[in-house]
């Protein structure tokens, strides 16, 4: 069995980070997204791994390289343009060819993994089979609606949606599905939906299967869904200290802190991972917070937030949280005359003050 990972999309939606980095490398917990979706990939046995880039491709393929640190051997496809999931599969044929595989969104993280879902796969052998999740906005999503397991309807973004359960960004398929994305047409907004792909199965007389998931899943696309998906690994943080903590400090709770990071005079509130060669001085690092490798905060609040690397956060006087600040970013308290907000801002950018 093969596997895909999507990686090609622009990620609007986080932008300006987005402008500077490819989203699926965006880290939750210090980790890139997409190394979750390798690590779920590789833990269900699965070492055949092709992976859809697009403008990104260069700092992707940087980033995983040949696959080896997993023990897998990935094959880089590129997408010219994002015309949507079926074309990606469409594109994908000569790498997959015959065999089954499992498609899995970069930007998508679960919780249990996948292990148990291709086992499911492999021992019923059906041509589809998608997973699905209870959600409160099903018009954001493709949604399924079902006949006990079988699933006999999908339809992308529903203004009136027929249930509640939403396609999780992970569907395995067998070489069925190549005639399915060759025969269907784009839709409105100019994409080869994989629910179009899906249902073209359905109306075959084909056998599409369905698992609901229990545990957490999150598309990250979206800052607030990138911080409740930070919130949510941090729950399993498990403490361990390779820097620095002086007497004064105090670690509170579950704390990761890398090698060669300094704690100074300042409290960490658990859950909370600080990188490699950061400084955290006279400040407060609250729960559900993630610091990558050399940061300098001094003299600063910081909770339920992610902070990349290489930035500074400097006297500020408020705290801050909620917050997604992105790579060599600098914030600080101005004392210069004229007292005033000075700003360089990116695209898309948000600020709110006090």
């Amino acid at each position: 069995m093969k596997a895909l990972i999507l990686s090609g999309g622009s990620g609007t939606r986080l932008r300006p980070i987005t402008h500077t980095s490819a989203k699926q490398l965006v880290p939750v917990a210090n980790k890139p997204i997409l190394f979750y979706a390798m690590e779920a990939i590789r833990a269900a046995g699965i070492t055949d791994i092709g992976i859809i880039v697009g403008d990104t491709h260069a700092e992707i393929e940087a980033a995983i390289g040949d696959g080896g640190r997993w023990g897998c051997k990935v094959t880089y496809i590129r997408q010219d343009a994002p015309l949507g999931l079926a074309h990606a599969v469409k594109i994908a044929e000569p790498f997959l060819k015959d065999e089954p595989f499992v498609m899995f969104l970069g930007d998508n993280l679960i919780r249990d993994g996948i292990t148990g879902l291709v086992k499911r796969f492999e021992a019923e052998r059906p041509n589809s089979q998608i997973l699905l999740a209870h959600v409160k906005n099903p018009q954001d999503f493709g949604v399924a609606e079902l006949d006990g397991n079988k699933v006999i309807r999908l339809v992308e973004k529903p203004e009136k949606p027929m249930s509640d359960l939403a396609l999780v960004g992970v569907y395995m398929f067998d070489k069925t599905i190549f005639p399915a994305v060759n025969a269907i047409k784009p839709s409105k907004r100019g994409e080869l939906e994989i629910t179009d792909a899906i249902q073209y199965l359905i109306d075959q007389g084909l056998k599409v299967n369905s698992h609901i998931i229990t545990g957490w899943w999150k598309d990250t696309g979206k800052l607030e869904d990138m911080l409740e998906a930070n919130r949510l690994v941090l729950e399993g943080l498990e403490t361990k200290i390779e820097g620095d903590v002086d007497q004064e400090s105090k670690l509170i709770g579950k704390v990761e802190i890398g090698p060669g990071s300094r704690i100074v005079s300042s409290v960490i509130r658990g859950p909370a991972i600080i990188g490699e060669n950061c400084l955290i001085e006279k400040s407060y690092v609250g729960p559900f917070t993630s610091i990558h490798n050399s940061v300098i905060l001094c003299a600063s609040e910081i909770e339920h937030s992610i902070v990349l690397a290489d930035s500074k956060i400097v006297d500020i006087g408020s705290r801050i949280e909620d917050s997604l600040i992105g790579k060599n970013v600098v914030v600080c308290r101005d004392c210069g005359k004229p007292r005033a907000y000075r700003f360089m801002l990116g695209d898309n950018s948000e600020v709110s003050v006090l």
